[in-house]
């Protein structure tokens, strides 16, 4: 037993994994419950319940049967609650609870959030958790009152309010499960809708760290706030803030004559900035993405792959890991030795984690979609098929990234092709690396060191 927990306090991402295994499991079996089915819909398979459940803990938002039609309203909330423990994390609701049950945290549990919530220089963990759940309420909160407001003026009060209170924990969560089968496209010109979502949206991706920080530094003097926030904080920012300046004008410039052609000026730039948002692992589109250019597919599949922060409800290789690349890179080009930003110095060892989640983040989805393609259609000529390439690269990054859009590929996966979209999910919530550490042998060490010899690189 001692063991086992050495092994889980050094690699956390192995109790992680256990975690969201168990929460999938029970999630699956209890949508198979006759119960959480629609009246009068066909009964849920075994491998419906398990994508549901998959992309529901895993904050996906890919659906192979429909939320609001296909599942009753105690299937609903079997969904929702997946969606919530899985966006803030299980492990974070039972460490709280072991608190406020008047129990301490053990090092597995410190191993485990610190790498969930990135607390690992806060020696208080329970004001961690109470202000990372009451971070969450509050916003949740705040958005559930704005969207039932206005779900209030044009839908049954029931409704409106379930509405609500179902889309504002999936937009925090960033998972885009909605109740609605064309997502949020009834709200395509709605400016309160849109933009309530975008702040939950983008409030969940950011990243615990970052919230934590911004709320321990929220009363400063104005001018000071940004000097004392943490270069993570900031970094996370300014990233968040090119890459929605760089989604938007890439599909304004990119469909400006085509999808959007038939639009207002105003109308032009609230779609696209909803999707450059929605792309960031939120999955909710106000858009038909069968009418997009493969211009845009492709900017959307870069902009699937970087996705949010770290610590977050969010997935994709992420924001931190590209901009310590990109200065990274600036810093090579000038010829400077260290990496500095902000007064502030950036280890090499960052760097050298930023390459090493880039790479594997690509290994896992080219061979997922080598795979995929061979399982879908691999006796089918290219002249014939109808852009399955793309449609499968979509489907793969959306998976891995765990952001939920789909090109309408999702209904037509064969039963290999689910096993495979399930598999990329579930790495895409825990990170690739953190799945294969969860899955690897303990560490060894090499008692024989050999002398060194230089690579050729580039």
């Amino acid at each position: 037993m001692a063991r086992a927990a050495g092994t889980i306090v050094t690699y956390p991402a192995r109790a992680s994994f256990i975690w969201y295994a168990s929460l999938i499991t029970m999630g699956a079996s209890l949508l198979l419950v006759p119960v959480c089915r629609e009246e009068g819909k066909p009964a849920i398979s075994l491998l419906d319940a398990a994508f549901t459940a998959t992309s529901a803990a895993c904050v996906t938002g890919l659906a192979v049967r429909s939320t609001g039609h296909d599942f009753s309203v105690f299937g609903q909330i079997v969904i929702l609650l997946l969606i919530q423990l899985g966006g803030i994390g299980i492990m974070t609701v039972t460490t709280l609870i072991t608190f406020h049950l008047g129990g301490r945290a053990n090092l597995r549990h410190r191993a485990v959030l610190a790498e969930t919530l990135g607390a690992q220089s806060e020696p208080d963990l329970g004001w961690v958790l109470r202000n990372v759940v009451k971070l969450t309420l509050v916003i949740e909160a705040l958005g559930f009152i704005v969207l039932a407001a206005r779900n209030l003026l044009i839908d049954p009060p029931a409704q409106a309010i379930w509405h609500a209170l179902f889309h504002a924990i999936s937009a925090f969560c960033n998972a885009g499960f909605s109740l609605n089968d064309e997502s949020l496209m009834r709200y395509q010109g709605d400016v309160v809708v849109n933009f309530t979502i975008a702040a939950l949206v983008i409030s969940g991706g950011l990243g615990f760290p970052v919230m934590l920080d911004i709320q321990r530094n929220w009363h400063a003097p104005w001018l000071k706030v940004w000097e004392r926030l943490c270069l993570h904080s900031k970094i996370m920012l300014i990233g968040t803030l090119c890459l929605l300046v760089f989604g938007t004008l890439a599909l304004l410039t990119l469909e400006w004559d085509g999808a959007l052609q038939d639009f207002s000026l105003g109308k032009k730039v609230l779609v696209s900035f909803f999707h450059s948002m929605s792309c960031r692992t939120a999955g909710f589109n106000t858009i038909d993405l069968g009418s997009l250019t493969n211009a845009s597919l492709f900017i959307s599949i870069l902009l699937m792959m970087i996705g949010a922060g770290p610590c977050s409800t969010a997935g994709g290789f992420k924001v931190s890991t590209m901009m310590a690349l990109i200065l990274n890179a600036r810093a090579t080009l000038r010829g400077d030795t260290k990496i500095s930003l902000f007064r502030r110095t950036v280890s090499p060892s960052v760097v050298t984690r930023a390459t090493s989640t880039l790479l594997l983040f690509a290994v896992v989805a080219v061979l997922a979609l080598t795979i995929l393609l061979v399982a879908e259609q691999s006796t089918t000529s290219h002249l014939e098929s109808d852009a399955i390439f793309l449609d499968s690269m979509f489907e793969v990054f959306s998976a891995l990234a765990t952001v939920g859009l789909s090109t309408g590929f999702t209904a037509r996966l064969t039963d290999v092709g689910r096993y495979i979209i399930i598999v990329l999910m579930f790495m895409g919530r825990l990170g690739p690396i953190s799945v294969f550490v969860a899955l690897s042998r303990s560490e060894r060490t090499h008692r024989v060191e050999f002398p060194n010899e230089e690579l050729l690189i580039g």
